[in-house]
């Protein structure tokens, strides 16, 4: 009998297409964030091109689009005059407060003068932080970070959010981004993979929304382990409590891909993660079994640059669809 091989697939831009849900998140969450400032009715609509924001998520370093969002709306603060005041205490109407004595209108005549913004202020400032916008991403939601709370209302819309957090939404109403997400693989040959070979997901999404667009799309049967952020911040939190050691187990580490060759109920020949960021390739290469990275550009708005990226990072295969799995893998 053939032996198995061990599949690992990342989700976003690899099983599911975000482009519409959560990088578009990115993107509302950052209009909304300065919509209270003076001069913010001349920042474009949309804020800013997807394409752009790409070359932000590929510079690497960022665990999940909640930290995109925060690198985004630090850099576009960067050319806000913010004018100083007493911080107040609340962490809501600190922002309020804030933002409302802040002027957009240096910002938005940048963004009039270029079609990427974030490329250029990423050149620029490299990761700005800016104490302000850093005071507004600590905590959680519902316990200071702001920035997350409004990723999170838009992401999940009003009932989700609601049941998530056990509380209103403070800032979005609507209908949640999540439910915009599309299958990116066919299914005839996810389940020809899974036939042959056993397949994982490691992702960066927390588990209950890794969870949901795999019962919606009744993609969950195929994969025998889902590993999630959850899984990286429970082990985290063992490590401080037994090592006191604060580390970062989320990708480009490899924990996720280690846990789950370890965890691996069947023996297997070869080791893959198919991904789409060069974090992911980084994760595969350090890996503690030999795991190749193939990186995948079904979804990215800039195939030539990424392609660059990812074999930077050390992608063993460059693939432009899924079919092309079948000559390194099946």
């Amino acid at each position: 009998m053939k032996p198995k091989n061990l599949i690992v697939f990342d989700m976003d831009g690899v099983i599911i297409d975000v482009s519409a849900s959560y990088r578009d998140a990115v993107r509302q969450t950052a209009g909304l964030f300065f919509q209270p400032a003076r001069g913010a009715e001349k920042l474009p609509d949309p804020l800013f091109e997807l394409s752009d924001l790409a070359a932000v998520k590929q510079s690497g370093g960022l665990n999940n689009d909640w930290d995109l969002t925060f690198a985004v709306i630090s850099l576009f603060f960067s050319l806000v005059e913010n004018p100083a005041g007493p911080a107040n205490p609340d962490p809501w109407n600190r922002y309020r407060e804030t933002i409302s004595r802040c002027d957009a209108a240096s910002m938005a005549s940048f963004m009039q003068s270029t079609d990427k913004p974030l490329i250029s202020l990423l050149q620029e400032h490299g990761r700005y932080q800016d104490p302000f916008v850093d005071s507004l991403y600590r905590g959680d939601v519902g316990s200071g970070n702001i920035i997350k709370q409004i990723f999170q209302e838009i992401y999940l819309g009003e009932e989700l959010f609601k049941s998530t957090y056990n509380m209103a939404p403070a800032v979005y109403h609507g209908q949640g981004f999540i439910l915009r997400e599309k299958v990116l693989i066919d299914r005839q040959l996810l389940a020809e993979l899974a036939g042959e070979n056993v397949l994982a997901i490691a992702t960066g999404r927390p588990r209950a929304e890794a969870e949901y667009p795999l019962n919606h799309f009744d993609l969950g049967r195929f994969f025998s382990q889902i590993l999630t952020l959850d899984d990286c911040l429970a082990e985290e939190k063992r490590i401080f409590e037994q090592e006191a050691r604060v580390v970062s187990l989320s990708k480009p580490n490899p924990y996720m891909l280690d846990a789950i060759a370890a965890k691996c109920r069947e023996p297997f020949d070869r080791f893959y993660y198919v991904g789409d960021m060069p974090d992911d390739m980084l994760a595969a290469a350090g890996a503690a079994t030999d795991c190749k990275g193939i990186g995948i550009l079904v979804s990215a708005p800039d195939k030539i640059n990424l392609a660059k990226s990812l074999r930077a990072a050390g992608a063993d295969y460059i693939i432009e669809s899924f079919e092309a799995l079948r000559t390194i893998i099946l």
